[in-house]
């Protein structure tokens, strides 16, 4: 029995808080007592989804800063406006998971490393292009079709071979990240060849200013843009990060599903609004050029770093090589007949795709449950769900 009690203003009584060392919070119930004396117990699976959230928030605040403020002074300097729509801008949407990827890398946590870069190029094609051709039929560019999805699955397959030795290493990763830097250079050549001499909507949107600004006051603007852009991510990543491997170890499972699930779909979210909203707006090219060049910058950018600046590699385990990386590079293969018909992605096909999403995070749940079910749910998937889809999209 509680009784409530009368008290003066409101009193806070902390009977133990967290504290954040050595990559763990530490904690054990933290009490709330309000002006009606009732006491409200945060123990610390809600502080860790608190500080899950809040990271989630900084770093899609930090990565618009950064964007913004790189992008502004990049024009201040001379540098085409469509150069930095296809550089910086393309950057800022992977910046959330470059942030987690980094953190987790300099921390020894591979897993999550891993899995953020996996998860995300997984999400980003079932539930993003999913959800977005079910608000409306999607247009595929051709120059889609013809090279930037079949680099994405490439590149998958490139990063499978490369891990196969048990990791990423740092000749690894300077061979991703120079062919990232070889195809943003193709792509600014390939757009200049073609005469687009004015930059998407998009893009204009960011780069522009308010008008009447002085010289010092925009540089001096910017530059606070890229600082504390630069801050919210790194405090966001390491927020995110400790509260991802504080739910691994209250939910009793592996930080790679962590990593698979929540992460994944957490840095994501970016994507998540651009490819929605392109679609509200019916810019249906840019919801599905948003998500590939994402997945190539996750790949070729985010891992790449992260492998050349991880003090030790990063490790893969046997159901990343096996499962993960695998179904990585299928969902893209499964990708390519559905771009092909037509050229456009239908609302039925949008469904398949965020079914599959679905199949594929319940998978995971019964994986890490050892729930026996999942490989009948395993096998009707592969021999029979997939082709049927599969044989439907090309007929």
């Amino acid at each position: 029995h509680m009784a409530l009690r009368r008290t003066v203003g409101t009193f806070f009584a902390v009977k133990a808080f967290h504290v954040l060392r050595g990559g763990h919070f530490y904690a054990t119930n933290c009490v709330i007592e309000g002006r009606f004396g009732v006491s409200i117990h945060h123990d610390l699976g809600t502080m860790a989804i608190i500080f899950f959230i809040l990271g989630i928030v900084f770093m899609i605040v930090g990565a618009d800063l950064l964007v913004r403020g790189a992008s502004r002074l990049a024009v201040m300097a001379g540098v085409a406006p469509l150069v930095v729509g296809l550089t910086v801008v393309a950057f800022g949407t992977s910046a959330p998971e470059f942030a987690v990827s980094f953190k987790a890398a300099i921390a020894d946590q591979a897993s999550i490393c891993v899995g953020n870069v996996v998860g995300s190029n997984i999400f980003n094609v079932l539930f993003i292009l999913g959800i977005s051709a079910l608000v409306t039929p999607l247009i595929v560019a051709p120059q889609l079709i013809r090279l930037d999805l079949p680099l994405v699955i490439a590149v998958s397959v490139l990063a499978l071979l490369m891990g196969w030795d048990g990791g990423f290493g740092r000749l690894d990763g300077a061979i991703l990240f120079g062919g990232l830097l070889a195809y943003v250079a193709r792509s600014v050549y390939a757009s200049r060849m073609e005469a687009l001499t004015a930059p998407p909507d998009d893009i204009t949107a960011v780069i522009a200013e308010p008008p009447g600004r002085s010289l010092v006051f925009r540089l001096t603007a910017n530059v606070t843009f890229i600082v504390i852009g630069l801050v919210l991510l790194v405090v966001g990543a390491n927020w995110l990060v400790e509260a991802a491997v504080e739910f691994a170890r209250r939910l009793k499972v592996s930080e790679l599903v962590i990593g698979l699930t929540i992460v994944s779909i957490g840095t994501s979210l970016p994507e998540v609004v651009t490819s929605i909203v392109a679609s509200l707006k019916g810019e249906r090219d840019i919801a599905v050029g948003n998500v590939i060049g994402s997945n190539l910058f996750n790949l070729m950018g985010v891992l790449g770093l992260s492998a050349l600046i991880a003090p030790s590699g990063i490790e893969t385990t046997t159901q990343v090589l096996t499962f993960d990386i695998p179904i990585m590079i299928a969902v893209a293969a499964i990708a390519l007949p559905i771009f092909i018909t037509g050229g456009i992605i239908s609302r039925w096909e949008g469904g398949v795709l965020l079914g599959y999403y679905v199949a594929y995070t319940v998978y995971l749940v019964m994986q890490a449950t050892d729930d026996p079910r999942r490989e009948w749910l395993g096998n009707a998937m592969l021999y029979a769900v997939i082709p049927a889809t599969v044989v439907a999209m090309l007929v």
